[in-house]
């Protein structure tokens, strides 16, 4: 069993990377923000703290999964059930170049993020503080610390960490997620047969 949580600031790619490793190792996805936003842009970690924590908690309980978000209110939920946490840790030129493309991408296309949510980015929320653009630039060097200090808490003692420090060893990451998670269930399939 493998359930990695995959962290860092907004537009570093946590839930594309997180998307693909668990497709790779066919597992379930969790991405918090899909859990946490509703109809109308409606964030259940504010509005509703109580059932996002409860949500979440369903979410992480299964066996084997890749899970992907920042929330601090549900941070402890989701890390004491990993088993691998995966930071990603880049140049703030790097992320905002991210971020700005993504929400380009996004706000031209009008992509529905999360299905059913009707939620979609408009230039004109990039005026907005919490806008993605915005939430980057401010919050980069603080997430950089705060993950820091998380990553010598006692609760990741036993989990194995990542921290990638550049897009282009992020392969390298993926491929040792993916050779542990077969082994895994080799395993696993050894021990049903004896």
């Amino acid at each position: 069993m493998m359930r990695v949580a995959v962290i860092g600031t907004s537009g570093s790619g946590k839930s594309t990377f997180a998307r693909q490793l668990a497709a790779s190792i066919e597992v379930p996805h969790i991405e918090l923000d899909a859990i946490n936003w509703q109809a109308g842009w409606r964030g259940l970690a504010k509005e509703d703290p109580a059932e996002f924590r409860r949500r979440v908690m369903a979410a992480v309980a299964g066996e084997s999964w890749v899970s992907d978000g920042n929330y601090s209110e549900v941070r402890g939920l989701v890390l004491t059930r990993a088993t691998h946490v995966v930071w990603l840790d880049y140049s703030r030129p790097v992320v905002m170049r991210r971020v700005v493309w993504r929400s380009l991408v996004r706000a031209i296309t009008r992509t529905e993020l999360w299905p059913g949510t009707g939620n979609t980015e408009r230039f004109a929320h990039w005026l907005e503080k919490d806008n993605p653009i915005r939430w980057a630039w401010t919050t980069h060097e603080r997430r950089r610390r705060e993950y820091a200090r998380l990553l010598k808490e006692p609760i990741l003692s036993e989990v194995q960490t990542f921290h990638v420090r550049r897009p282009q060893d992020l392969d390298a990451v993926g491929s040792e997620l993916r050779l542990q998670a077969s082994k895994c269930l080799q395993r696993t399939m050894n021990a049903s047969h004896e």
